[in-house]
């Protein structure tokens, strides 16, 4: 019998945002696509080290256990099949439980994330992530930064993710009235509408669908902690709050921090993974916690 995949968390991940791939990649666009290729064959009984997202994935694959299986990790990938043994030698010797990928030779990806009725997909390519955003996938480009320590051994007992509002959760509509009209002017529009629940953005079902898992999970012992972390702040946080009350969407902790640094609320947070949709705020953020940029929808 095919396996159902409605009932699960589906996280679609590239290699290079799972494992640490930047000097091949620079082997790719300096050398091309034959150079890359010997390269990796070469090196395919060598480990990789783990990338920005190995910490959110080894976690995520922990919420399985025995019959209950809450999440499916799949990889998603240019690389051709040929290519790819690296990679999986990578995932053996680290012990993830990943045995499903689309490997597609240099081929567009977006149509098969839909195939595989992907809630996530993270990357460390722009092109591919604007492609998934653009056909209505939840999306990040993972942020790389030399200063983030992964560390392979370290056990996660409660991910916590982070997401911004504007853009992110809600659509960019209020978001367009601050940068084409100003603070003043989207301080009173949200002040007028804040009964009327915000158009939902490119993260909406996926937070619903972590809202499922977490509901999965009795008292002190739900393994997902959420927060929202947005520039809003009083009076335009009211719309928020009656919008995910409207949803019926559970957010364990909200920061309304009117122009403070996020960075400094993510690391006290302990994000394993933070989206939003501009790099002013992923890029300092992302020297302490994994941080992914969620580009505009283009199509």
């Amino acid at each position: 019998m095919a396996l159902n995949l409605d009932n699960k968390l589906v996280v679609g991940i590239s290699s290079r945002a799972l494992f640490d791939l930047e000097e091949e990649n620079r082997i790719f666009e300096q050398q091309g696509l034959d150079a890359y290729s010997a390269y990796q064959i070469a090196h395919e009984n060598d480990i990789l080290r783990p990338g920005t997202a190995f910490p959110l994935i080894k976690a995520l694959l922990g919420l399985n256990s025995g019959d209950e299986q809450l999440t499916e990790i799949i990889i998603v990938s240019r690389n051709s099949a040929d290519t790819s043994l690296r990679i999986f030698n990578s995932i053996r010797h680290y012990g993830l439980d990943i045995s499903r990928a689309a490997l597609v030779g240099g081929a567009r990806i977006s149509p098969y994330l839909d195939a595989f009725s992907t809630d996530l997909f993270l990357s460390a390519d722009e092109n591919d992530v604007q492609e998934a955003i653009n056909s209505g996938i939840a999306a990040g480009i993972i942020c790389s930064h030399e200063d983030l320590t992964i560390d392979p051994e370290d056990e996660i007992s409660e991910i916590r993710i982070a997401f911004d509002g504007d853009a992110v959760i809600f659509s960019d509509e209020s978001e367009r009235i601050y940068r084409e009209r100003g603070l003043a002017a989207f301080a009173e529009h949200e002040e007028l509408n804040a009964r009327l629940p915000l158009p939902e953005g490119p993260f909406a079902k996926l937070l619903r669908t972590i809202s499922l898992v977490q509901g999965r999970h009795k008292g002190d012992t739900v393994p997902i902690r959420t927060a929202l972390v947005t520039a809003r702040n009083a009076p335009s946080h009211e719309r928020v709050i009656r919008t995910l009350r409207a949803w019926n969407i559970r957010i364990d902790e909200a920061f309304f921090l009117g122009g403070i640094r996020k960075s400094s609320i993510l690391k006290a947070f302990g994000a394993h993974i933070f989206f939003d949709d501009q790099a002013a705020h992923t890029d300092p953020a992302s020297k302490h916690v994994p941080s992914a940029r969620v580009p505009y929808k283009t199509e």
